[in-house]
């Protein structure tokens, strides 16, 4: 594809593929973009590439003598990553529809690898990252961002006093598990530290996703995919309806004593490297 071809924006091929940045991600993508190294003919690792904003990114800022390794098991996202490719005549950027608990890539061969909100997802991020190891040569980069524990604190809050009020003990306690299994920037670090990188940089801060109140929350499309089914499955067997019915009115409630309902969630970006670089060569992150 030539610099002057034309880009047809009227056609239905260009706009069903256009959104291609989610809202949700793009806190944390901006980050990584901010420190990535950028530099012609390295290879670069996406792990948990979705269906690849951050992929596409780095293939087209980092010019066609680089290569894009996008790596994700949601095969209907790395089909769709596949027509953008094709949409974008990009020939540097590969797809990997898989777990990346085993890389068909050879030791030692990736200079950069990133991973967008990634190590949320991992089943097995230890083993994941032990092979990121693998692949990554000494000195490369690793750059990592995840939301943290205390993430939407507002809503379980909320969510929490519901089920206190409605007698569910037991998904109670099995709210504050889920709660505590997020990520905190000492976690993220040890897991780093135990599978072969140093960590050279942790930035924490955090963002508000606002909404008119809770049935907006609770009927917003990205919310009802990523999260609703998780937060029912916290409760008793067949009270889901009558549970999520009295919280949209509690947060409705709070909603409407505050102008707003408004949850905050708190960030985390990892800059590291892979220990055992050869003398006289850091290979800085930045």
């Amino acid at each position: 594809m030539s610099i002057l071809d034309s880009i047809d924006i009227t056609t239905a091929d260009f706009v069903d593929l256009f959104d291609e940045l989610p809202l949700w991600s793009a806190p944390f993508g901006l980050w990584m973009l901010d420190r990535v190294p950028l530099r012609p003919g390295q290879a670069i690792l996406d792990v948990g590439a979705g269906t690849g904003f951050l992929s596409i990114e780095l293939a087209e800022r980092c010019g066609r003598a680089a290569t894009v390794h996008a790596v994700d098991p949601w095969g209907a996202a790395t089909d769709r990553l596949r027509r953008k490719i094709a949409q974008r005549g990009l020939s540097n950027l590969v797809v990997l529809s898989q777990d990346a608990a085993v890389l068909p890539l050879p030791e030692r061969s990736i200079d950069v690898i990133v991973s967008n909100l990634g190590v949320n997802n991992f089943d097995q991020p230890d083993t994941v990252l032990a092979e990121c190891a693998r692949v990554a040569r000494p000195g490369s980069c690793l750059l990592l961002t995840t939301n943290l524990v205390g993430h939407m604190a507002e809503f379980y809050d909320v969510y929490r006093q519901v089920l206190s009020s409605r007698g569910q003990a037991g998904s109670v306690a099995r709210l504050d598990e889920h709660i505590a299994h997020r990520a905190t920037p000492d976690s993220v670090s040890q897991l780093l530290a135990r599978t072969g990188f140093a960590v050279e940089e942790v930035t924490t801060g955090s963002f508000r996703l606002r909404f008119a109140d809770g049935s907006a929350l609770l009927n917003h499309f990205f919310i009802r995919m990523a999260f609703v089914p998780a937060w029912a499955a916290l409760v008793e067997p067949g009270t889901a309806p009558a549970v999520f019915d009295a919280l949209e009115a509690a947060l409705n409630d709070r909603a409407a004593s505050r102008g707003e309902l408004a949850l905050t969630i708190p960030t985390a970006g990892f800059v590291a490297r892979r220990v055992s670089c050869p003398a006289g060569q850091p290979a800085p992150c930045r």
